[in-house]
């Protein structure tokens, strides 16, 4: 079943590789191409869900902040 996600394989020169989601610019590695696309999923597994619990940051609570 394809997920319809551009990725970018790239096998540096250390052997490693790295692998690159285009459309979300997350990127992982490992030392085999199976293992970086398995990092790589896994890394945008994490990053979705960091974006999806973003809130907006809390308003300020200490005196200093408070408008003259």
């Amino acid at each position: 079943m394809s997920t319809g996600r551009e990725i970018r394989l790239v096998e540096e020169d250390d052997g490693w590789w790295s692998a690159i989601d285009r459309e979300t610019g997350v990127a992982s590695q490992g030392e085999t191409r199976e293992e970086a696309l398995q990092n790589l999923d896994e890394a945008i597994e994490v990053t979705e869900e960091a974006r999806a619990d973003d809130n907006d940051a809390p308003e300020p609570d200490a005196p200093w902040f408070e408008d003259s």
